[in-house]
């Protein structure tokens, strides 16, 4: 692991909501864009994942306002 990374790791308790929220923008904005085919297959397999168990009542969805409440 870089040093950066773990710098960005070792502060992120300290950002705010924004802050946090900018850093995953650029974050993201950064990747070269190229889809890692490994990655999307993961993904798809997570998403598949999730939608079995909230189809089956393992799990149940959160709103977005009960999300909000916990910030």
């Amino acid at each position: 692991m870089s040093e950066a990374l773990k710098n960005l790791i070792d502060s992120i308790d300290q950002l705010s909501t924004r802050e946090k929220a900018l850093a995953a923008h650029c974050l993201l904005s950064a990747m070269d864009g190229r889809a890692d085919d490994d990655v999307e297959q993961e993904w798809l397999s997570l998403a598949e994942k999730r939608s079995n168990e909230l189809q089956s009542g393992k799990v149940s969805p959160t709103t977005w306002d009960q999300i909000k409440q916990k910030l």
